[in-house]
């Protein structure tokens, strides 16, 4: 974020530098996220949850760091296109025409003002559909994560209801053992009082 907002106030020429420093960063932090979800996946069952929530809330962030970025390559491009334009205009030089030379002034005006209005409306169209592609991969992500969160869910459910299959599977079988037990104790008894008195 600092690093953010030192991009706003660089100048021409270190604007490159700080543009490369911040995503060097960003790619340091996903490769650190990844070792993060495997650590997260280790915790103990009444963790995980909590620390695969924690993983993904970062993603998001470094994922919203990663398209102000972007946002902001783009528009200094722009603005560096436009640069670049209006000097190469100014630095153009006119020369007289000759008495047999007419141009068609309006017509190229009206051209050019249409090819600008294009260009523009390009590179708007190109802008927003960089945005909606990064929205698209953000909502992957997420979904990416709620999927193996009910994965996850499912499996612990699962292991509940096996767990519990068992306990009642024994819990019959200790009922018979109980009742079987009682039966040679009372046998026994009765055999001690009928030959022993």
């Amino acid at each position: 974020q600092s690093y953010m907002g030192r991009l706003e106030t660089s100048d021409k020429e270190s604007v490159h530098l700080v543009e490369n420093e911040i995503q060097a960063r960003i790619d340091n932090i996903f490769s650190n996220l990844e070792r993060l979800e495997i650590l997260s996946s280790k915790e103990p069952p009444n963790k995980r949850q909590n620390a695969k929530l924690r993983v993904d809330q970062l993603k998001y962030d470094v994922q919203h760091l990663q398209t102000a970025l972007r946002n902001f390559q783009h528009r200094r491009y722009l603005r560096e296109q436009q640069e670049r334009q209006r000097e190469e205009l100014l630095a153009r030089t006119f020369t007289t025409n000759d008495s047999d030379t007419t141009i068609p002034i309006d017509e190229t005006l009206q051209f050019n003002e249409s090819l600008q209005s294009a260009h523009r409306g390009m590179d708007e169209l190109i802008g927003s559909g960089t945005n909606i592609l990064q929205g698209l991969r953000d909502q992957r992500v997420t979904l990416k994560g709620t999927h193996k969160k009910i994965l996850d869910v499912a499996n612990m459910l699962g292991l509940s209801n096996t767990v519990m299959r068992l306990i009642e599977k024994r819990a019959f079988q200790d009922k018979f053992l109980m009742l079987g037990g009682m039966a040679v104790t009372c046998l026994i008894m009765f055999l001690v009082v009928q030959y022993l008195t």
